[in-house]
């Protein structure tokens, strides 16, 4: 899920302790290490690379972070969705439905806020969504969200009455796939980078994915030593 990063609109909880314009930098950091990881993980499952981008008009900004190799699917939630499909639910049913009509067997939604996802995460929720049998795959965020939902089908009950943006967001989908009958696989938990105590946590985190695009935004906007005196100040 690529969201064109610009100031003022990209990554607004993280302001302060950045500014607008380092949100929007760290930003498209996220979105060239999260599409280089679909892509890694592309080379060892069948996984075709999609950034399912908002609003209409942005495709050039997003494809400039992305790069070659990942493909651009529109997903602003403007089709006709069923009414208990609101607010992020419908850029989300949008991006799936996408990319079953690409002719794909399962679709994946993804968060483009966890650059150090382990790549065998990604490549776990693809081998269980190629296996036989209908099924949905999540891995759910520390806080209460998810960073990943996969689908065989676009079932559209998995995105409605979801109070979005709240720590209830992963247990609702939870009760969707138990009230439709649909099998669920949980992948192990990973966090997404989203306010200030996440950004530190990023910070401090030496495994999963190497996200050098990431990384070296950090380096060269000093975020390590600005939190660090921030800390101290505090």
């Amino acid at each position: 899920m690529a969201k064109a990063p610009r100031a003022g609109r990209s990554k607004t909880r993280l302001c302060p302790p950045l500014t607008g314009e380092e949100a929007a930098a760290l930003s498209g950091a996220f979105l060239r290490d999260t599409a280089s990881n679909v892509r890694a993980a592309g080379r060892l499952a069948p996984i075709a690379a999609y950034a399912a981008y908002a609003p209409l008009g942005t495709e050039d900004l997003v494809a400039a972070h992305v790069g070659d190799g990942t493909r651009l699917v529109l997903a602003d939630g403007s089709p006709p969705m069923p009414a208990r499909v609101q607010g992020f639910g419908r850029c989300l049913l949008h991006a799936v439905q996408g990319m079953l009509d690409a002719g794909h067997a399962a679709a994946c939604v993804l968060s483009s806020d966890i650059p150090t996802l382990p790549t065998r995460l990604i490549v776990a929720a693809a081998r269980h969504l190629l296996a036989p049998g209908d099924r949905a795959v999540l891995g759910a965020c520390d806080d209460g969200g998810y960073y990943l939902l996969g689908l065989k089908a676009p079932h559209a009950e998995m995105f409605a009455d979801i109070a979005w943006s709240t720590d209830s967001v992963a247990a609702a989908t939870r009760d969707r796939a138990r009230a439709i009958g649909l099998d669920l696989v949980e992948l192990a938990p990973w966090y997404d980078v989203d306010d200030a105590p996440s950004l530190a946590l990023l910070l401090a985190e030496t495994g999963g994915y190497a996200a050098p695009a990431t990384r070296a935004a950090i380096d060269r906007l000093g975020l390590r030593e600005r939190l660090a005196e921030r800390a101290g100040a505090a």
